[in-house]
């Protein structure tokens, strides 16, 4: 059985996940444990799911029977969150940031916000399952073992948990980080065909 961790209750609900693969988790685990309750509705986490051989969440191994991402998509179906947001950690920038990811991955490049802090949209498989394209599905990449951008990640956290709806992220977003998130919402609607958000 997967840990869970809940704080608080009511609505809006929010899942945090961590330790979606390989040893994401020794990154990441710490960071959304140390996490408190929102100011209103609640906030699940996640901090490990697993310590498992690395399968991308690009990957729809990823999610087949017996695999770990069915407990993903098992806690989303239960929880039926309004804010999903993944934390990872990485040791390829290049690769995640490549703008040829689309032509490669089959999907967008991650989006460097500051001091090795990437984000992005989750994987496409799991968005297009369990979520509408107008929630607010996050992935969060962090570089393995820097400090200082696990203390970004954990700020970016502590405002995530305490948004309550997708329009008040993306304010947030454009407000600290003009540039990079318009970039953001830029491939988020052409790789999902929206033309407003």
């Amino acid at each position: 059985m997967v840990r869970r961790i809940t704080l608080g209750n009511g609505d809006p609900k929010r899942l945090f996940i961590g330790g979606l693969h390989g040893d994401e988790w020794r990154y990441t685990s710490s960071i959304l444990e140390s996490l408190d309750a929102p100011g209103t509705g609640t906030l699940i986490i996640i901090p490990k799911l697993t310590d498992r051989a690395y399968i991308s969440t690009l990957d729809d191994r990823y999610y087949d029977y017996g695999s770990y991402g069915r407990d993903v998509i098992a806690a989303i179906v239960e929880i039926k969150p309004e804010i999903y947001l993944e934390l990872h950690s990485y040791h390829d920038f290049d690769g995640l940031t490549d703008p040829g990811r689309i032509h490669k991955a089959g999907v967008p490049a991650y989006i460097e916000l500051d001091d090795g802090v990437l984000i992005g949209s989750i994987s496409p498989i799991l968005r297009r399952t369990c979520f509408s394209m107008y929630d607010l599905c996050l992935s969060f990449e962090i570089p393995a073992g820097n400090r200082k951008s696990q203390r970004l990640a954990r700020e970016l956290l502590e405002f995530t948990k305490d948004c309550v709806s997708r329009d008040e992220f993306l304010d947030f977003l454009l407000d600290r980080y003009p540039d990079q998130g318009l970039r953001a919402i830029e491939n988020y609607k052409r790789f999902y065909g929206i033309e407003k958000i």
